[in-house]
């Protein structure tokens, strides 16, 4: 009979083993894989006493992503919604199999698929803890370099995306972030500052 800890411990290997697919490269890993890592990372450092289901959330945030490109969508607004949409119900799909393929029970499944298809933020705890994770990620990995490609925008721009990424998350994630819980992005904290004195 198989442990919870063995289950686990299979699921986690069936979410790198698709992730390990991702033919994008970032620190000689595959993308997606590194994310995944860095998300478990997170929630060790931010929430240590986190429960199975947000556990397996948060490294299921991305599964497969590169599959799903956003030039499969109509440009434009209503287009990117729709990309995140599908994004959400493809990653929380992905994520279900796999953990049928390693013996999890419907009910837990359910409850995994939910936070991974972002269901009831601010209500569902283990779909907020997944939006703190994943704003805490961005904000310590991804940020800056995604100013880098993105030079063209205006001060007011980022501003708004600052504010936005705050506003999803929880109080506890931001005293998380405010208090040396993560190594904010040295060259935007000018910005960051600005917006958060703002919001």
């Amino acid at each position: 009979m198989t442990t919870s800890h063995e289950r686990f411990t299979l699921c986690i290997a069936l979410f790198d083993a698709a992730n390990a697919e991702d033919p994008n490269q970032e620190d000689g890993l595959p993308k997606e894989l590194l994310y995944a890592r860095r998300m478990t990372d997170m929630i060790g450092r931010f929430a240590p006493q986190a429960g199975e289901v947000a556990q397996l959330a948060v490294r299921a945030q991305h599964i497969r992503r590169w599959t799903v490109p956003r030039s499969n969508y109509p440009l434009g607004k209503p287009g990117y919604f729709a990309w995140r949409t599908g994004l959400y119900r493809f990653h929380a799909e992905t994520a279900g199999e796999l953990m049928r393929q390693a013996g999890y029970d419907e009910a837990i499944i359910a409850q995994v698929m939910a936070a991974v298809g972002k269901e009831g933020i601010k209500t569902n705890p283990d779909t907020q803890l997944l939006e703190d994770v994943s704003s805490l990620v961005f904000i310590e990995h991804y940020m800056q370099g995604f100013a880098g490609q993105h030079a063209d925008y205006s001060e007011d721009k980022w501003l708004g995306i600052i504010r936005k990424t705050w506003k999803k998350m929880s109080e506890a994630a931001r005293a998380f972030a405010t208090s040396g819980g993560i190594k904010l992005p040295e060259a935007l904290l000018p910005l960051i500052t600005k917006a958060l004195a703002d919001a």
